[in-house]
């Protein structure tokens, strides 16, 4: 039987890093961690994309963190609960996804979390589950009795229902659904505790609720803080709008999009998404302090999450590239290379292929004078088509493709 670490030193750095709230109070959980109890903790997540991205990493860094203390760690996919779709923090009604599109989704999941989580575990395996397990044989009878632990108006009360209310948008009845399912997997788990960002708070009390109605006993919550850009407020990491730092990209793709994020956010993303000690990140947060230009600490910071997901060599060689390219003006060796005929015209290649938005942002780029054949030769007509030799194409600061006629 695995032991339990009741380190205190270990506890408190857990239950304060990247956590907004506990429920019920932090004093509460630190008493039963320290006690040497062993908790059943899970954090569930629908594959309502292909990836993982780094804001979830977030939590699958706590969930490390409890399972080296030697807590039981269960990672939920919520694929029946995808076919519903979350409304939380939602000012429009989810697309319900097929279970043709779930499987899809979900292909690569457990090798991505695997990234992070120690699958590999056999003193104390970590469990992977399905809610259908348990969700696609609940009978209406059932489903009755979860309802009634919930009024209309605990419902309603959600700020992104009331916008919908307000702006006469609808808000259809199976959403009411969602927080009882998520709700009733605490109860099918058994678990002691639920992590998961704040945005799910609403879903993961619905669980503590159906804990106390089923089980008479107390269920713990941690929310953890959501990246969001700090002044803006906008999520930096969401996988409907298609944004983030996947876990399944490339070392090149990860070092590229992490130095694209915002300057702003830059000490809450080592907090929440590194390995490093809190010590360490005082340290990069004097330097900011200092007078540290934003750029080398943020080439610190793309290089930790790539060695993260990659290993040293990759982080390492992510990095030469991204200096070669942006720093010395290099064409970037795994640009993507578009294959098109000589008579198609550049704008609807880029547009089609998603490099560019539109075709009036390619013709605001190019009189910009920021669409280039490499090195420097500027682009001055934008319905110029690609003729018969390759070319590679700079786009901006950042964006390279390579046009190749058939």
């Amino acid at each position: 039987m695995t032991k339990v670490i009741t380190d205190p030193q270990k506890i408190e750095e857990i239950l304060n890093r990247s956590v907004a709230t506990i429920y019920p109070n932090k004093e509460s959980l630190k008493e039963i961690l320290l006690s040497g109890k062993i908790l059943r903790i899970y954090m569930g997540i629908d594959p309502t994309a292909t990836y993982a991205h780094i804001g979830h990493a977030t939590n699958y860094i706590i969930l490390k963190r409890f399972h080296e203390l030697g807590h039981k760690i269960i990672i939920l996919i919520g694929d029946f609960t995808a076919m519903i779709g979350d409304p939380s923090d939602k000012n429009a009604t989810r697309k319900r996804l097929t279970k043709e599109e779930i499987l899809e989704n979900i292909k690569t999941f457990k090798e991505q979390i695997g990234k992070i989580i120690d699958f590999e575990d056999k003193k104390n395996p970590i469990e992977f589950r399905f809610n259908s397990e348990w969700l696609s044989k609940l009978t209406f009878e059932d489903a009755v009795e979860l309802a009634s632990h919930f009024t209309v108006q605990q419902m309603i009360e959600r700020d992104n229902f009331q916008k919908r209310i307000k702006e006469n948008k609808p808000l259809y009845v199976h959403e009411f659904f969602y927080p009882l399912m998520q709700g009733y997997d605490s109860v099918a788990l058994n678990v002691d505790m639920e992590i998961g960002g704040t945005d799910q708070t609403f879903n993961m009390l619905a669980g503590r609720t159906l804990i106390k109605a089923y089980q008479n006993r107390e269920k713990f919550v941690i929310t953890t803080t959501l990246l969001e850009h700090p002044i803006t407020k906008e999520k930096l990491m969401s996988k409907s709008l298609g944004t983030g730092v996947g876990l399944d990209e490339l070392p090149n793709q990860m070092f590229g999009k992490v130095m694209a994020l915002p300057d702003e956010a830059l000490i809450q993303l080592f907090v929440d998404c590194t390995y490093l000690s809190m010590k360490e990140i005082d340290e990069i947060k004097k330097e900011l302090e200092n007078g540290e230009n934003p750029k080398n600490i943020k080439m610190k910071l793309a290089k930790e999450i790539a060695k993260m997901y990659h290993g040293e060599k990759a982080a390492q060689d992510a990095e030469d590239a991204f200096e070669n390219t942006f720093g010395k003006g290099e064409f970037p060796n795994d640009a993507q290379t578009l294959k098109a005929s000589k008579e198609d015209k550049i704008i609807d290649i880029l547009v089609n292929n998603k490099i560019i938005e539109s075709k009036s942002e390619f013709r605001r780029l190019v009189e910009a004078g920021a669409v280039s054949d490499y090195p420097d030769k500027k682009m001055n007509d934008p319905n110029e088509v690609v003729g018969e030799k390759e070319r590679k194409i700079k786009i901006g600061k950042k964006t390279f493709v390579i046009l190749k006629p058939n």
